[in-house]
């Protein structure tokens, strides 16, 4: 099965999109004469992977390589690179051209940078003397369709760069690739951003409509009614939480690439030789199309039905005679077992995580952190609340950490040193749903976790405090308050018929989503009050061109009259996450989309996606 996803049930024409990419790939490497060396930087190697085909590249005659620290090993004179505008990619290349030309070879040189150049990026190239010896330019590949509702801009560390580094320049390039969408689909006209970095890509957008418009004039309906934006910032708590779909879990445990994950053969059935296997997942499978969104314990369940609806059918086939029709349809019954193998191998190595102790405790802390417990400061003193219970513990108390069970589930995870990303991950968790650390015990702790896994992670818990993740409280949480409000933890989901999104973590309802339902359903209005209690400004525009329209009653209960296209279709809500989006939000985003009464339909947009792990890790720094 082919890794590049069909988008030919998409609800916009993302298949012109794409192809205007593979387009724009394919004039570049035509405008080369010759053959020539393809060199390209390994995480942009995965996104070209969901555009074009290898066998197509090498049709226009290039030998495809990926970046790295060696020599090029190639016979082409003519050599090609395909980049980022990552200042360690440029000293990657400069690498390789101060190689080149010690050993005397001839070659000639092209630096495609992707989105666009970065000045930054050339002045490294002129300091190594090597920029006189290229041709430069760029490939403008904005956003990529990973399938047929989800886009990426492929920017992986845009919440660090936004957060830490102070280096905004992400946000122009979403900015830059909404209005693309916007000259093939028309100007969106409801816009609603929350998080600082939102609001200021809709004010990007507002400034890049103004500079370069997208006609409105001949337009009666734009097939996109409302775009979300919303700040990875604004709800941290849901990408720490563990994932219990079955995509999120396969991502959790496999690291889900470019829409496939790599495992050992064996776990696929194969020899046990060492050998990995690439198995593609997206709509293109049928199943997994139809298992994806739902709750592990639920695909166990389907999958189980599905291989012993085919043993019976084998065994009516084999004991029973059969009418021609009959016969067809037991044979086009087998045209999908290859799926059922695959999935039923996938889940079982799941099955071996999902059911260690060690997940399920896991599990039942971050449960413990979300659902119910929470403390503040007052007079100096710890008030931590459990349940109906009220514990006043003074801050310089030595039972804190020993009466609290979180606290002391954390301490002994950083003494048996698990994996840092384990730990950081319930910290954040921690600190995010309570406002920070008590100083003592936040100072503690960085302790006890520098003594643990080195005093080079100095840097790593500099860049979570700077980013707010993990830090001393100073105020009372929030949390009860949004929690409450909006609902977020749901008793007794039922997780094989779910009525709430809250069946995608087993009981807590992504805070994300829940704003987003609002959002699109009402706007910002009538949840205001929460939307001041997290992080970052909110704004709700209404775009040029549209002001009068009947599609701009968007106060509470007031009914959408543009929620329909041309053809009878609903409109689009499209969501873009700065930061990030979890396949669990994902999934749920897809169960709201499907729900009655929902006015549009949704597609998702993000600078990349994430889980716990992924996300802490771009934080990781060492010192030295």
């Amino acid at each position: 099965m082919a890794q590049i996803p069909s988008l030919d049930n998409a609800p916009l024409n993302l298949s012109a999109l794409r192809d205007q990419s593979r387009k724009e790939i394919l004039n570049i490497l035509k405008n080369i004469r010759g053959n020539k060396c393809l060199v390209v930087d390994p995480k942009l190697g995965g996104s070209l992977s969901l555009i074009v085909q290898t066998s197509l590249l090498k049709e226009h005659g290039a030998e495809v390589r990926h970046l790295n620290a060696d020599p090029i090993q190639t016979d082409c004179t003519k050599v090609v690179y395909l980049v980022r505008s990552q200042l360690d990619l440029m000293k990657l290349i400069c690498l390789q051209i101060h190689n080149d030309t010690s050993k005397g070879l001839q070659r000639e040189y092209y630096v495609y940078f992707v989105p666009r150049r970065a000045v930054a990026c050339e002045k490294i190239l002129e300091e190594e003397k090597v920029h006189h010896m290229m041709t430069i330019g760029e490939c403008p590949l904005y956003v990529i369709p990973c399938d047929e509702d989800v886009l990426s801009f492929e920017l992986d560390l845009a919440y660090k760069e936004c957060l830490v580094d102070g280096d905004t320049t992400s946000l122009w390039h979403i900015a830059k690739a909404i209005h693309k969408l916007e000259f093939s689909f028309g100007l969106i006209p409801n816009v609603r951003a929350k998080g600082k970095s939102s609001v200021r890509v809709a004010d990007i957008l507002g400034r890049m409509q103004v500079e370069e418009p997208v006609n409105t004039s001949d337009m009666v309906v734009p097939e996109i009614n409302t775009l979300i934006l919303i700040d990875r910032e604004v709800d941290m708590v849901t990408p720490m939480c563990t994932q219990l779909t079955y995509e999120g879990l396969l991502d959790e445990v496999l690291r889900i690439n470019n829409g496939a994950v790599e495992v050992d053969a064996s776990i696929m059935g194969g020899q046990q030789d060492g050998k990995k296997a690439k198995v593609p997942l997206n709509s293109s499978d049928k199943l997994f199309k139809e298992i994806r969104d739902l709750n592990f314990e639920v695909v166990v369940q389907v999958l189980r039905q599905k291989a012993t609806s085919m043993k019976q059918d084998y065994t009516d086939m084999t004991t029973t005679s059969q009418t021609v029709s009959e016969l067809k349809d037991f044979v086009r019954k087998l045209n999908s077992l290859p799926e059922i193998t695959r999935h039923i191998n996938l889940a079982q190595h799941l099955s071996t995580y999902t059911s260690k102790p060690s997940f399920l405790a896991r599990l039942d802390m971050e449960h413990t952190i979300v659902e119910a417990d929470s403390f503040d400061m007052q007079n100096g003193k710890v008030i931590w609340h459990e349940g109906s219970r009220n514990l006043h513990l003074p801050e310089s108390s030595p039972f804190l950490f020993n009466g609290c069970r979180c606290f002391e589930y954390i301490e002994e995870m950083i003494h048996k040193q698990e994996p840092l990303l384990n730990v950081l991950r319930l910290l954040i968790l921690f600190s995010v749903t309570n406002s920070g650390l008590p100083k003592r015990n936040f100072d503690y702790l960085r302790r006890e976790l520098l003594h643990s896994y080195g005093f080079e992670h100095m840097a790593t818990l500099c860049n979570l405090e700077k980013a707010g993740l993990l830090k001393k409280q100073e105020y009372k949480s929030n949390w009860q308050i949004i929690k409450n409000d909006l609902q977020l933890i749901v008793e007794d989901t039922d997780t094989a018929n779910p009525k709430d999104i809250a069946y995608v973590f087993s009981g807590y309802a992504p805070l994300s989503v829940r704003l987003i339902d609002k959002a699109i359903r009402y706007g910002w209005r009538p949840i205001e009050q929460i939307l001041k209690l997290l992080p970052g400004p909110h704004s709700e525009t209404k775009r040029s061109g549209f002001a009068s329209s009947a599609s701009f009653d968007s106060l509470p209960g007031a009914a959408y009259n543009t929620n329909k296209v041309g053809d009878g279709r609903r409109s689009l809500a499209l969501v873009v996450f700065i930061g990030g989006v979890t396949y669990a939000e994902i999934s749920a985003l897809r169960f709201l989309s499907s729900q009655e009464g929902m006015p549009h339909e949704i597609i998702v947009a993000s600078t990349n996606v994430v889980n716990g792990h992924t996300l802490a890790e771009t934080f990781v720094e060492k010192l030295g």
